[in-house]
């Protein structure tokens, strides 16, 4: 169903499928040398896998790029700490580094099951 939407687009030549489990093709895209490709990354998969998400896109992003992070808000059951189960403590664990990491700027939307957004601001230049 994509593959016919991407052409009816006319995008189809400006997308790469790649199908397998994310945390593979991530690594993939980084032993090819895909560093600093990418303008932005939108993080919804399985929440015990999201700082390796993470970790993968900040070295794919560009400069200035940005990296959406969907369901950070998961029920608010992060901010309980009687939550215990592995996608809620990934989801906290991410949630406090994000607040941390210096390579980013952080805005959060609180819509729908909360979305982060991240402004990578480090030249990697530098």
């Amino acid at each position: 169903m994509a593959l016919r939407y991407w052409e009816e687009g006319d995008v189809s030549d400006k997308i790469e499928l790649r199908i397998g489990p994310a945390v593979d093709t991530l690594y993939s895209l980084l032993n090819e040398g895909a560093y600093c490709t990418c303008d932005l990354a939108f993080i919804d998969a399985d929440k015990v896998n999201y700082s390796s998400y993470y970790e993968s896109c900040i070295e794919l992003l560009c400069p200035a790029g940005l990296i959406l992070i969907d369901n950070v808000l998961w029920n608010a059951r992060p901010a309980r700490s009687d939550e215990t189960d592995k996608g809620t403590v990934a989801i906290r664990t991410l949630n406090a580094r994000l607040h941390t990491d210096e390579r980013i700027d952080v805005s959060f939307l609180s819509i729908g099951d909360g979305l982060t957004i991240n402004t990578q601001t480090l030249n990697r230049s530098t």
